[in-house]
């Protein structure tokens, strides 16, 4: 059995865990306890996985923010640390979750050489896929940034773009936008979406920008990116019913399941394109892709 094939079925193993529920990898999750704006205490984090548990996760990438405004804290032996002292308090509190560690990576021109020099994380530490977060206020062109880890074997994960906004907003700026983020596909890139900007907890704009880039086949994964048990709460379970309602069970499990385990595996991420959103991009969007 190759890679693909492997991956295939332990997806399907994970995925279909009891009849009537899925159980899902989440990539994007802000569980440990007081290094940014997730949990502040043990207490906070373990009430939170207690609620992924509950929503049907089965392991979590760990992503806590390194760079940007947490530059020279969150280094990446702390944050294994954190992981292996927060997974001895699920196994001791019967939390059934694994916690296993990574990063929401601030986009910064030194990202490669801090990857080399072990001080930000790749996804799950595998050193196959990095999660990346754009600046909040303006739009760059990461283009050459993409190419750098091209060729260090690593694919970036864009995280939450519909929640960008300049990228979300309609209007002037949205076919430059568009635009750009096709380019960055070209190069091997790839979307996450939050699950509660699906379900518009993030605003009507969002909502329509989430559903907009899963219906065009240009995102492949869903997480929670969750905080907390208030505002930001897991809600896979409600976004994977949701998403088979309107495009289907395979781009549902794709994007929530299949996906989302190869990361975590470290496989090749499979394509949620068709021919029909080929076209429909080409149409509305047309450049090299």
């Amino acid at each position: 059995m190759n890679d693909v094939d492997e991956n295939l079925a332990v997806a399907e193993k994970v995925g279909r865990g009891r009849p009537g529920r899925e159980h899902y990898v989440d990539i994007h999750c802000h569980c440990l306890p007081g290094v940014d704006d997730g949990p502040a205490t043990i207490s906070e984090s373990l009430s939170l996985c207690r609620a992924l548990v509950e929503d049907g996760v089965t392991t979590v990438i760990a992503t806590p923010h390194q760079l940007g405004r947490f530059s020279e804290r969150n280094e990446a032996e702390s944050i294994r640390e954190r992981v292996t002292a927060l997974n001895e308090q699920l196994e001791g509190n019967g939390i059934g979750l694994r916690i296993v560690p990574g990063g929401d990576i601030r986009v910064d021109e030194r990202i490669c050489q801090l990857i080399e020099a072990d001080r930000i994380l790749t996804l799950a530490d595998g050193g196959k896929y990095i999660l990346l977060e754009l600046p909040h206020d303006i739009f760059i062109d990461i283009e050459p940034l993409l190419v750098e880890l091209s060729a260090l074997g690593i694919r970036a994960i864009i995280s939450h773009p519909e929640r960008h906004p300049i990228i979300a907003r309609p209007g002037p700026s949205e076919y430059r936008t568009r635009s750009v983020l096709l380019r960055w596909l070209a190069e091997g890139a790839h979307i996450q979406l939050t699950a509660a900007s699906l379900l518009g907890d993030f605003g009507a704009t969002a909502q329509r920008a989430a559903w907009e880039f899963l219906t065009s086949g240009w995102a492949c994964f869903v997480a929670t990116d969750a905080h907390d048990l208030d505002g930001r709460r897991p809600r896979m379970n409600a976004v994977y019913q949701q998403i088979n309602a309107r495009l289907g069970e395979a781009t549902a499990r794709r994007v929530c399941i299949e996906n989302p385990l190869r990361v975590l595996e470290g496989g090749q991420v499979l394509s949620t394109h068709c021919t029909g959103t080929r076209n429909w991009i080409d149409a509305r969007y047309p450049t090299t892709f």
